[in-house]
């Protein structure tokens, strides 16, 4: 009977344990897939930008290469960077990525939205009819009378345009504005519909590689380009180099140098991390390259200009995508990523506590018997100080009580020894009190 109440004892405790531990592991599971978004969605949209424009032709290219992965990416065309930045930020749009140019936003504008990092220079283009005598945009006079195309409102061309028109203090009444996309643009300057087209857009762009390669139509050369960067946080410097277009018949006859602006990945602070590794992994394969105005790596880069990289693109540009990332589905590695995340906290918590309740358990029931032990040798001092007549009816009472005590104290099988060894000499005691009962009598 006795060993039935030990075995019952020693398997309470570990049944409690166990089910604790299942319970915690069903909240965590739980938690995991139903908090959150455990799993990244199959669609999601990209907002580009005008058609003819190099955004809307990256926007082509993520496209495909998230479609191997599984994922369609449905293109939204807009207007640029001020409407794709409009769209993000709209709580009730569908759009979870952009292209958005630098100097339009800020962390404080746009609280709700992170970059994946700098993915392009996109140079300010401006080209003249050939009539013009003196091509540049830096004598104010020039541009009076003139029929100039600014790309539509909403795109980061037109409030760069009219930064650079109130820097050189053009009143754009004093002009003729014409309002057109930048393929539109192209082709009404072929036609001489204008006399000037500004287009803010990547070398890649095939409305700029028609404009350059075309007969009696010439680029601005950005004389104070380093003045406008002085004034304006936004921009930098880049220069076309001589005959780069056509080394054949020399086009442009000299160095260009204009004014450009650096174009992010910007998306959601929601956006799923497994869609973000991806718009990561397909920036190196589409920006990685070269450019007339840089060399092969210089993009995508992990630089916050207006705003913070997300967590995905710090470890992204650290190390690389993550190993569940490399060898498991999508959906798998999202799903074995939350649980690492959770888990492995946890385990580092819970393993030191799991490991040091058992010492723990082990004090508290040797203190429990060291207890009666440290009461035994009291009782067997005073038993020592007795003398022959002297009445120990209180001893052996005590000693009673003891007995019972230690009779009712219930501990794992593991330190039944011990508890025995104690009954054994509570029983000697009370022998040596009865053989003085005896001896008094």
């Amino acid at each position: 009977m006795s060993a039935k109440r030990s075995s019952s004892a020693r398997k309470g405790p570990r049944l409690v344990l166990a089910l604790a531990a299942l319970a915690v592991l069903v909240a965590l599971v739980w938690m995991v897939f139903t908090i959150g978004n455990p799993f990244p969605p199959r669609t999601i949209v990209m907002a580009t930008g005008p058609e003819g424009s190099a955004s809307h032709e990256f926007g082509a290219r993520y496209r495909e290469n998230l479609r191997r992965a599984g994922v369609d990416l449905h293109l939204l065309p807009t207007a640029g960077g001020v409407e794709n930045l409009a769209h993000l930020r709209d709580p009730h749009s569908d759009v979870n990525v952009a292209i958005v140019e630098c100097g339009l936003t800020s962390r404080e504008e746009s609280p709700g939205l992170v970059s994946l990092g700098t993915v392009s220079i996109e140079p300010f283009w401006t080209f003249l009819r050939p009539q013009w005598q003196a091509p540049t945009v830096d004598v104010a006079g020039a541009l009076k009378g003139k029929r100039i195309s600014i790309e539509p409102e909403g795109s980061a061309a037109r409030v760069l345009a009219h930064q650079l028109l109130e820097l050189n203090g053009v009143d754009t009444k004093a002009v003729e504005v014409r309002v057109l996309a930048p393929e539109q643009a192209a082709d009404a300057l072929l036609r001489n519909e204008i006399d000037a087209a500004f287009m803010l857009t990547s070398w890649q762009s095939p409305a700029v590689r028609k404009l350059l390669g075309a007969q009696g139509i010439l680029l601005v050369r950005h004389q104070r380009a380093d003045a406008y960067v002085a004034l304006a946080h936004n921009l930098s410097k880049v220069v076309l180099p001589m005959g780069v277009v056509d080394l054949a018949r020399n086009i442009p006859p000299t160095d260009v140098e204009m004014v450009a602006v650096t174009a992010n990945l910007v998306v959601r602070k929601d956006l799923h991390p497994a869609l973000q590794y991806l718009f990561l992994e397909a920036a190196s394969e589409i920006h990685g390259g070269s450019d007339v105005f840089y060399r092969a790596g210089r993009f995508p880069a992990a630089e916050t200009i207006d705003l913070p990289l997300s967590y995905q693109a710090r470890e992204f540009y650290k190390s690389g995508r993550p190993f569940v990332y490399r060898y498991l589905p999508l959906w798998m590695a999202g799903l074995t990523e939350r649980l690492l995340v959770v888990l492995i906290p946890l385990f580092v918590v819970v393993y030191p506590v799991v490991s040091f309740m058992p010492g723990l358990f082990a004090f508290f029931i040797n203190r429990r018997i060291f207890n009666l032990y440290g009461e035994l040798k009291v009782l067997e001092l005073e038993l020592e100080r007795a003398g022959p007549g002297d009445a120990i009816q209180d001893v052996a009472a005590a000693l009673e009580d003891l007995a019972g005590r230690a009779n009712h104290l219930r501990v794992p099988l593991g330190y039944a020894q011990r508890l025995f060894i104690l009954k054994s000499h509570i029983t000697a005691a009370q022998e040596e009190v009865a053989r003085r009962q005896r001896a008094g009598a």
